[in-house]
């Protein structure tokens, strides 16, 4: 049977799209070898970071994807300044699958209560309040001045690499989450600058409102999006946050994506639905 003009132009689309795919996924296992290269090949003498209290980097990680947090556990400790602590935080049922590369490192293992990905800040919040903290995120490859970059601005009270600007409605409330301008390509700071916490996002002491730790009101208003929760807790205590750099490229460690909060947040609206319950609770910050 000979096909037909349609079954030969959808043939040749199914055809393309594979060939696509496997394109993007040579280029992905290129990057993550290159990644692995370069961490493996970083000098280990980092400087100290000369901040005026104790610098933290905080992540959290779960389940399968604790061994992809092992190499970013490699990538935040060998950095070009040095942090005085690296904490990785696991409810008390992961504690077992925490690979040994980590126990071996440097990176504190610690216990919380299992909050999700407010892991990654909330327990260092409550244990270091006087800290510099940034975030980690358990996927994402980070380079060698990752941290000095954001350590530089610090004055700033936070500072991001990877940052949308919020959009505005005709009333001055924020716009539909899709509608935001992502992932900004130049260096910003002002009240709308909304920090991803993909790209790493360092807090300096006192800048969230009390609230930060609650942790019924999180689990509550913002189930799944940390990111906005932690936006309006600086916000409302009068924070210009700062993006620095260019465009943050994301590169995921294979392994991590089994489950993804970042798409089911942009996915099924999780952040509208945090924003519009965080307007509820606090109204806009001003």
């Amino acid at each position: 049977m000979v096909p037909t003009d349609r079954q030969y132009r959808l043939a040749s689309k199914g055809v393309a799209g594979m060939i696509a795919d496997a394109f993007r996924r040579w280029k992905h296992a290129r990057r993550i070898r290159a990644a692995e290269a370069e961490i493996a090949s970083r000098d280990v003498a980092a400087r100290p970071h000369g901040l005026d209290a104790p610098l933290i980097v905080s992540l959290t990680s779960y389940g399968a994807r604790l061994s992809a947090a092992a190499r970013v556990v490699a990538s935040v400790s060998r950095q070009t300044v040095k942090a005085d602590r690296v904490i990785l935080w696991v409810a008390a049922e992961d504690m077992d699958r925490v690979p040994a590369a980590i126990h071996e490192s440097d990176a504190e293992v610690c216990v919380c209560p299992n909050w999700k990905s407010y892991k990654k800040l909330v327990p260092t919040l409550l244990e270091a309040p006087g800290a510099y903290i940034v975030t980690a995120d358990d996927d994402v490859y980070y380079g060698a001045r990752w941290l000095e970059g954001l350590i530089a601005r610090a004055d700033a009270g936070v500072v991001a690499h990877r940052t949308h600007r919020v959009t505005l409605d005709a009333q001055g409330r924020p716009a539909a989450y899709d509608d935001w301008e992502w992932n900004l390509r130049s260096p910003d700071r002002n009240e709308l600058i909304f920090p991803t916490g993909v790209g790493g996002v360092l807090y300096a002491p006192g800048v969230f409102h009390p609230d930060v730790t609650d942790a019924d009101k999180f689990q509550r208003l913002a189930p799944s999006a940390d990111d906005v929760w932690f936006y309006w807790m600086h916000r409302l205590r009068g924070s210009r946050p700062e993006k620095i750099g260019g465009r943050f490229r994301v590169i995921e460690w294979p392994g991590s994506q089994a489950q993804n909060l970042r798409a089911t947040n942009l996915g099924t609206g999780g952040n509208d639905r945090a924003v519009q319950a965080m307007l509820a609770e606090y109204d806009w910050p001003e």
